[in-house]
């Protein structure tokens, strides 16, 4: 069985500095890569017990993500298992279900558990408990969303820039009504892109009033659709609508369906956060598409700087728009240049 000597010599670095790079403390990028790649090649597993009782750590992390059962948060606690245990780590996730209590009470076991720190994509606005994390000392990093009067690091996506496109892609598409459902409602998450998207339909002459937006408790398939039906039923309604939430964008295409209307013909559809299979629907949809994969590994990184002692930053990382024909077919630009004496292909 490999020993943490062996990891060393193959990576051609000492004992000390294997530690450091199983237990967080990372050093220079290419000694780290070193080490994990011999650590792989020789299959070495550090003796957790040992390592606790050295260093007071249990090499466990925890992470409460908002609702396992939405594809983003799916993919995004693969991506924070994957990185943490490349870098050794052991990761024991509780599923929030959007409940703040149900939080609460995983945050509550996994602190019981002795985690060496806590990633929590928060349900609703936050609670007491998260609080009580920073007060205890806990190492606590905050994920996709952030929470007023928790002082924590967040690691996040910044949607402006892509609801910017957004905006301008339906104006070029001659969408003049178009709409919102939000949720969660009232949270930070949910306001920031609905006042991300007012501004930029203001800067290409469109206007989100109030009764074009739908805010909903419920951030899945059945609030998106009881949204929508609301929304239909208006006097005017909307020749566009954004879901800020793949889960909701389901709820409200079944019932633009089940009213025999058609997107995008009748209604174009755009959703906050892609999911793979959305590009094979009929019409594949738009989507506002977070770096997943990045925000996952930022958030461990960011994480074990904590355990180390260390005060990073936030993070926060683009989002981007992707184009598809459930806004419609961009209108025809100009016939591209051609050289005299070429021929069509």
């Amino acid at each position: 069985m490999a020993t943490i000597k062996d990891v060393a010599e193959r990576a051609g670095v000492s004992v000390a500095t294997v530690s450091r790079v199983l237990n967080g403390i990372s050093p220079v990028a290419e000694t780290r890569a070193r080490v994990l790649a011999a650590v792989e090649q020789l299959g070495y597993r550090p003796n957790s017990v040992a390592r606790a009782l050295r260093t007071a750590r249990t090499g466990t992390l925890g992470l409460v993500i908002g609702d396992l059962t939405n594809p983003f948060f799916t993919e995004l606690a693969n991506a924070v298992e994957d990185a943490a245990r490349t870098l050794g780590y052991t990761l024991v996730i509780g599923n929030a279900g959007e409940s703040t209590r149900q939080q609460d009470e995983y945050i509550g076991t996994l602190l019981d558990r002795r985690i060496d720190g806590l990633l929590v994509s928060s349900a609703g606005t936050g609670s007491p408990m998260l609080r009580e994390v920073v007060a205890a000392g806990t190492p606590l990093v905050l994920l996709d969303r952030a929470v007023p009067g928790v002082a924590a690091p967040c690691v996040r996506a910044d949607g402006a820039a892509a609801l910017g496109e957004l905006a301008a892609h339906l104006a070029a598409l001659g969408r003049r009504r178009p709409a919102v459902i939000v949720a969660p409602a009232g949270t930070p998450t949910g306001d920031t892109r609905l006042r991300q998207f007012r501004r930029a339909l203001t800067r290409h002459g469109l206007s989100l009033p109030d009764e074009r937006v739908g805010a909903t408790p419920d951030p899945r398939h059945t609030g998106g659709r009881q949204v929508m039906s609301a929304l239909l039923d208006q006097p005017e309604p909307p020749d566009a609508v954004l879901a800020t939430d793949n889960l909701m964008a389901l709820g409200a295409l079944d019932e633009i369906r089940a009213r025999g209307l058609r997107v995008p013909e009748d209604v174009a559809l755009v959703c906050y956060d892609d999911v793979p299979w959305f590009a094979h629907l009929d019409p594949p949809l738009t989507a506002i598409s977070q770096p997943t994969a990045e925000l996952g590994r930022a958030a461990v990184r960011v994480l074990l700087e904590r355990i180390a002692g260390g005060d990073p930053d936030s993070v926060v990382l683009p989002a981007r728009l992707l184009p598809r024909r459930s806004c419609g077919e961009a209108p025809p630009g100009p016939a591209p240049h051609r050289p005299a004496g070429s021929r069509l292909p």
